[in-house]
Parts: structure tokens; sequence; C-alpha cells
């Protein structure tokens, strides 16, 4: 029986990755330095070849999907969409720190805090996954072997993190924009346990220069840290940042 094979990649850079805001319903799109990005990542690494192309609605899906994939017609699935920050959309965390006490409450993991007049992050996590299974059983009834789904770093971190092989937390998933994962999909097993094995990074991986183990060290901080600041893993994740 054949398997089928899913690339999850994150949109490319917007302004408001760089500055550092809380960008979820606000539809952003690429900067041109995003653009650029994405690109340069494409003539150095050819993405996966695949037969179709799922998306989230929001802009800065849609435009990494027509420069990754121009030859095809994303298929947008409405809750691949990014959560809504509500009151806390395109601010730092700075501000956030200054303006609302349960902002700080919930970067430290202490209580369920949900912005006010946003998205619970549990919900966000549901909605999710159960659009993930949606196309899966769309690809395994339709026989379309190869596939990429544009994704937010949340999103595709709340897919690799209740279905991916190995397990890992929540932001051990935590990847660059315009990077990602290739999952195999196993039709017995996933009908079975509903998992899939994360077989190979988007880029592929490759030896490492100095430059690019300071870049993974820092991520690797920053993933500690956020461990720390969201909770251990029995605790509902909260969404990265503009992800």
């Amino acid at each position: 029986m054949r398997s089928y094979t899913i690339c999850l990649i994150r949109h490319g850079l917007t302004a408001g990755n760089m500055e550092g805001r809380y960008i979820g319903s606000t539809d952003l799109p690429l900067c041109s330095e995003g653009e650029k990005l994405l690109q340069q990542q494409k003539d150095e690494h050819p993405y996966p070849q695949v037969d179709m192309c799922y998306s989230s609605p929001m802009l800065r899906c849609l435009q990494t999907a027509k420069i990754l994939y121009p030859e095809l017609t994303p298929q947008i699935v409405t809750d691949f969409r990014e959560i809504d920050f509500g009151d806390w959309e395109n601010k730092t965390a700075a501000q956030l720190a200054e303006e609302d006490p349960n902002f700080m409450a919930w970067m430290e993991g202490g209580k369920q805090v949900t912005p006010p007049g946003g998205e619970d992050s549990g919900w966000c996590m549901q909605r999710t996954c159960a659009a993930f299974e949606h196309v899966v059983d769309g690809m395994l009834r339709s026989e379309i072997h190869r596939a990429a789904l544009i994704l937010h770093g949340g999103s595709m971190m709340s897919i690799l993190a209740t279905y991916g092989l190995p397990k890992a937390k929540f932001y051990d998933w935590m990847t660059q924009p315009g990077c990602g994962y290739c999952m195999r999909i196993t039709p017995a097993i996933w009908m079975r346990s509903m998992v899939a094995e994360v077989y190979e990074t988007i880029p592929p991986r490759k030896l490492e220069t100095k430059e690019e183990q300071t870049e993974r060290m820092v991520l690797d901080v920053a993933r500690e840290a956020a461990d720390h600041a969201y909770g251990t893993e029995d605790k509902k994740p909260e969404e990265e940042k503009d992800s």
C-alpha cells in the first residue's frame, strides 16, 4: 500500500515578524524581504514536488503558495487560519506587558488566559487539527499522494505535536519562515492510531556552518524559554506570535 506525503510549510516573513508584533487575524501580506527570501530558498533548495496545495486563507500564506507552487491553485482551508489575538493584535510584548496584566499571566503560563476579544488557544488547536484530519481523509479518498500545506507557525506546531512521530512537545516543532517538515502517512497506521512519521525537514538537513550552529543554539534557547513561559507539556500550549 502506497504512503502519502504531506509537506507542512510555514509562510514567509511579514513586517509583523520583523517587528516582533502579535499578528493573528490581521491579514498582513509578505514583506519585500520575505518574498526575496522565499525565492532565494526555492532557488537554493527546491521545495518538494506535490500534486496539491492546501493553504490558510490568509494573504501571507496564499502569497507564499504562489511563490513556491505557481503552477498549482491552492485549495483554501478556512480553519487553517491563524489565531485571533483580539485586543493584543498588532502589539509587541513590551507594549502588552505595560497595558494588560493578563498578558504577563499568559506569558508565565500560570493560568489559562484568552486574549480580550480573541480566540481561545485550545479551540484554535482543535479546529486546526480537525481541518488537518479532513485534508488527510480527502487525500486518502482521492488518492492524492503528495500535498503541501502552507500554514502559520502555530498551526504547524499544533499538527506536528498532535500527530507527528517521533513525539515532541509543541515548541520543539518551531521553525523559521519558509521552512517546515515532511510527514509520511501510512493509511493502515493512520486509520488505527492517527499518527504520521516526520521524516525530513524543509529544506533538507545538511552539515551546519558555525553561523548555523549559532542560529540553532539561539532557537533552542527560544524553545526552552517558551516551554518555561507557556507551561509544561501537559498544559495546552499557546500560539506563536505572528506565526
